[in-house]
């Protein structure tokens, strides 16, 4: 199997570009590092297809390996030929190279090994050349009946070879690739049930659907009612057409009566062997395209929730809802620092008045003018309970809302990172800072939370924990290097997913910041205990130096391309501040090849390094839509079918997306339900998008809501 060849394949892109991802992965690099800073060597591959193309070369690497494992064994085993590796060599996928191998693998003891121990093995051979002249049982068994071997009767002796046969049928490779294609092309999932009682997968109830179109939703809410004992669940084929499949590789003529023999060991291998076999294997493939279709999702979801705009420069009031324990209260100033904490009780009739005024105290002491409300428990009262402050104290456009998913928080509250953080602050309290700053800047207070925590997706606790981590972790690293981080305030979370920085490096440049001030140079990062020459050309152009001497420094600009950036300045005449918002325009006007030959640097690199300076400081969300800010609140109660609204998508799944409106419960917009040819919600809409909505349903009973994005003259 060529690596190479099979990237290019599937990617579609030229060899020199896989031949050099390969290259920088094995000597070390980061895939942000890589997608950023040597775009040159790779062609300018984004970083969603260079971060593809490394998951693959892992798998196809894991399959070369256990090729050359295979090939290994089978040499030990004294059975390895030419033809087998040959075989071995054309294998491209690990069930294939497995279904080569089965033949030989050791098992547990079979039917057919204790046949074989009785010496029936040339009975076995006798009958599948299906050439013998023995007319009857008795003659085709002679020489094989021994009472001492457990071999009394012909049946006895028929029986043990027919064991042998059907484990040989069960075992060949090319058997079951042709049953592979028959389940794939027209096998069915047939679900029935199992309690005799009612539950949320009564939908499942004696249910079929093709193999082949099952989608991934269904795949995992199936698997999870086969756990919970409500469902059975089986593949099905048309049996039939199975058993004349494997009599035409097998049954050589008919009419004979080895021939009969053989055929009856067909129908047992399929029915005893092949068909459990496959059943089990089809079914976790299934179940694994299915869980990796869902971390996809996720991993889709989880981004522009990282990615979402902060508020910037406006102290916010967090306030974590409940009803027993009151609702917590935060506020916070204009970089996330806490300036003030306090516990109301909104939902309690004789102490609304009481709370109002200490809402409005401390809105008016610390100058607040936007507040962030979790969307849990007692959310809906307390989005109500603000409002009324909001109008009696009528400030107007001075003061908005918006009501911010808390899933999470908890988590964080009580986790050890935030009693390192908050140590004097109770773990409600906790939360509502957390609540508060996810208003200001949803990505270095999120990074603080296990994705699957953040909730969004579908079936996360179904996954696989370990291919979910590593997908989401890659999400999280590409948003926290692409957005770039304030070596002088980041959080050791923050720094943590930095390319190039763990744990205890992270730990180790806040301890160096703390004991001898602020960083005023990339340069200095090289003093921090165990951040190393690699380390730092990994993460030195992520980490920005909003205070340092040198204004490039705040730049995603990287060190090594400097010196390239300041002859470009020079060549235009320049200063760093001079060049903000006018370097762009002059570097288009000279061009960028001719500018690329005179600096010697390439065309992507010179790129990016104008885009740099043009806007120093940039942050890319800024350049993305506003979250929706709220000013009144809205009920159940007064949605009607027909009416136009906005929303926030809260959250995307294989059947739809919900969106937020404004009445604490999120409505559901359907796939069938979205503009245009829509194959998955993800080619409509994302996380964090503001659309317009139109009612469909609403079922208070049941607190539904159902949505069309299509304006109701075009359904």
């Amino acid at each position: 199997m060529n690596i190479v060849e099979m990237l290019c394949r599937e990617f579609q892109v030229a060899p020199w570009q896989v031949e050099a991802v390969i290259r920088l992965l094995d000597e070390g690099n980061t895939l942000p590092f890589i997608a950023r800073y040597r775009k040159e060597q790779h062609g300018t591959l984004d970083d969603q297809k260079l971060r593809d193309i490394s998951d693959r070369l892992t798998q196809l690497r894991n399959i070369e390996q256990r090729r050359q494992e295979i090939s290994e064994s089978l040499q030990k085993l004294g059975v390895w030929t030419e033809e087998l590796q040959a075989d071995l060599d054309k294998a491209e996928t690990m069930g294939t190279l497995e279904d080569i191998y089965r033949p030989y693998r050791p098992k547990r003891r079979t039917r057919a090994m204790i046949a074989k121990e009785k010496g029936l093995e040339p009975l076995a051979e006798t009958l599948l050349l299906q050439a013998t002249r023995a007319a009857t049982p008795e003659e085709l068994t002679r020489d094989f009946i021994n009472a001492e071997k457990g071999i009394e009767t012909p049946e006895d002796a028929l029986n043990g070879a027919m064991d042998i046969i059907a484990e040989r049928i069960s075992d060949d490779p090319a058997i079951r690739a042709k049953l592979k294609n028959q389940y794939a092309t027209f096998g069915r999932v047939h679900t029935v049930q199992a309690k005799e009682e009612d539950s949320v997968y009564s939908m499942y109830y004696d249910r079929q659907e093709p193999l082949r179109s099952m989608p991934s939703h269904r795949v995992l809410a199936m698997d999870r009612g086969e756990k919970e004992g409500y469902l059975k669940v089986s593949l099905e084929l048309n049996e039939a057409t199975v058993l004349r499949m494997i009599h035409n590789a097998y049954v050589i003529q008919t009419g004979s009566i080895a021939s009969d023999y053989v055929e009856k060991a067909c129908d047992d291998a399929y029915k005893r062997l092949i068909a459990p076999s496959l059943d089990n294997e089809l079914r976790n493939e299934l179940t694994a395209r299915a869980q990796k279709d869902a971390i996809r999702v996720f991993a889709l979801n989880l981004k522009p929730l990282l990615m979402q705009p902060p508020v910037k420069g406006r102290v916010a009031i967090g306030l974590d809802p409940g009803y027993r324990m009151g609702c917590k209260v935060a506020v916070v100033d204009e970089t996330g620092r806490v300036l003030d904490t306090a516990v109301i009780y909104p939902t309690q009739n004789n102490r609304i008045p009481e709370a109002k005024e200490k809402v409005k105290e401390l809105i008016r002491k610390h100058g607040v003018t936007i507040a962030a409300i979790g969307n849990g428990t007692a959310g809906h009262e307390t989005e109500v309970f603000f409002t009324e402050v909001m109008k009696e104290m009528n400030l107007g456009d001075d003061l908005a809302y918006m009501v911010v998913s808390e899933a999470g928080a908890s988590v964080y509250s009580a986790s050890k990172l935030a009693a390192e953080e908050f140590p004097q602050f109770d773990v409600n309290l906790r939360s509502a800072v957390s609540i508060a700053r996810r208003l200001q800047d949803p990505l270095a207070e999120l990074v603080k939370i296990d994705p699957k925590a953040i909730g969004v997706g579908q079936y996360q606790h179904d996954l696989k924990e370990s291919e979910l981590d590593a997908a989401l972790d890659g999400v999280v690293e590409d948003c926290v290097n692409n957005v770039g981080v304030d070596v002088n305030t980041a959080s050791p979370s923050l720094l943590s997913h930095v390319a190039g920085i763990n744990a205890t490096v992270a730990k180790n440049i806040v301890a160096y910041r703390e004991e001898n001030g602020a960083f005023t140079s990339r340069a200095q990062l090289k003093k921090v205990p165990k951040l190393g020459p690699k380390a730092f050309e990994q993460c030195a152009g992520f980490l920005r130096v909003p205070e340092g001497k040198d204004p490039i420094e705040n730049t995603g600009i990287h060190p090594e391309s400097y010196a390239a950036a300041k002859e470009l300045l020079k060549h235009l005449k320049l200063t760093p501040a001079k060049a903000a918002g006018q370097i762009a325009a002059l570097a288009e006007a000279e061009g960028y090849e001719a500018l690329s030959q005179t600096l010697g640097i390439g065309v992507p690199t010179l790129k990016d390094i104008v885009a740099e300076l043009n806007k120093p400081g940039r942050d890319p969300r800024d350049e993305l839509p506003k979250p929706l800010l709220r000013k009144d609140v809205m009920d159940m109660a007064d949605l009607a079918p027909g009416m136009e609204l906005q929303g926030t998508v809260r959250n995307v799944t294989d059947f739809g997306a919900f969106v937020d409106i404004g009445v604490h419960q999120d409505g559901l917009v359907h796939v069938s339900r979205m503009p245009g040819r829509v194959k998955h919600p993800s080619d409509c809409v994302r996380v964090g998008d503001i659309v317009k909505v139109w009612i469909t349903e609403v079922d208070k009973q049941k607190g539904r809501i159902g949505l069309t994005m299509m304006a109701p003259a075009k359904q």
